[in-house]
């Protein structure tokens, strides 16, 4: 759940210009002018789309989303991602479906957008690079995931490794990731929990892959002892200042780190949240 500081881009925030002269939304993120719904107490609700809105409205998205996804591949492919293992699970997994509605037009965009609870769904290329430094060497079989947010890099994961555990420590990011991954037919693959994901998946491990999607000081001992021996890690670090970092356990005791680029992502936190 991450943001590359100089990709997260909001043009619309800082006003626009029309044959009428300059628009007000440069004032900032409004209830007025955001996608945040307010409804006070007995005021009414806006009425609901009818089935075939809402059908014309999926269908569109649909059809525009392949054509979109395709050309997130082709820029990933710019941006120096080269395995085309991981291109095509990205291609297969629709990303609009994972924002909110009003945010799906920007969905294969080159930014990490909300998601709600201060969190943020990874930009693309931030995904791909994750997923291709797991898979380098060869394709995890099984990957735990730290911070599945919405899902989203989970059902990716899911097109490469036979099992993917994921863990996310927000009740309702939880609840919203396990509704998609039910409705990608993904329930086979994936073991999603509600827990702390600094904790891992002890019963499970150890793990070919493990992938965190939340920045600590360090990386957690306990993660790094649930790494297989020739497995690969690939996590944030840091606070102000942050950088993909990618380890592999070359025996029992020993462990070979590797800094990669910088990057922002939101705090690793223990514990959950209701």
């Amino acid at each position: 759940m991450s943001k590359n500081p100089n990709n997260n881009r909001f043009s619309w925030a800082d006003g626009t210009t029309n044959r009428f002269g300059r628009s007000r939304l440069g004032k900032g993120l409004t209830t007025s002018n955001s996608n945040a719904k307010v409804i006070q107490p007995g005021q009414l609700r806006a009425p609901l789309s009818t089935p075939i809105e809402t059908l014309a409205r999926n269908v569109n998205l649909g059809l525009n989303s392949e054509r979109s996804r395709g050309m997130m591949i082709e820029r990933l492919r710019r941006q120096g991602i080269t395995d085309e293992r991981v291109l095509q699970a990205m291609m297969a997994v629709p990303r609009h479906l994972f924002v909110d509605e009003g945010l799906a037009s920007r969905a294969y965009e080159d930014d990490a957008l909300p998601i709600g609870y201060a969190q943020t769904i990874s930009q693309p290329w931030v995904v791909a690079r994750m997923i291709a430094s797991l898979c380098e060497i060869r394709v995890p079989t099984k990957v735990l995931e730290v911070g599945a947010g919405c899902g989203y890099q989970t059902a990716v994961l899911a097109q490469l490794a036979n099992e993917v555990y994921a863990i996310e420590r927000i009740q309702g990011l939880y609840d919203l990731a396990r509704i998609k991954m039910r409705d990608l037919s993904l329930t086979s693959r994936v073991r999603l929990s509600f827990a702390d994901g600094m904790l891992g998946v002890p019963h499970a491990a150890p793990f070919d892959g493990i992938i965190v999607a939340a920045a600590g000081l360090k990386i957690p001992q306990t993660l790094l002892e649930q790494l297989a021996v020739g497995g690969r890690l690939i996590a944030p670090e840091g606070s102000a200042t942050q950088r993909l970092v990618l380890i592999e356990r070359t025996s029992m005791t020993t462990w070979q780190r590797k800094e990669l680029e910088s990057v922002r992502f939101v705090p690793l936190r223990a514990g959950t949240q209701l």
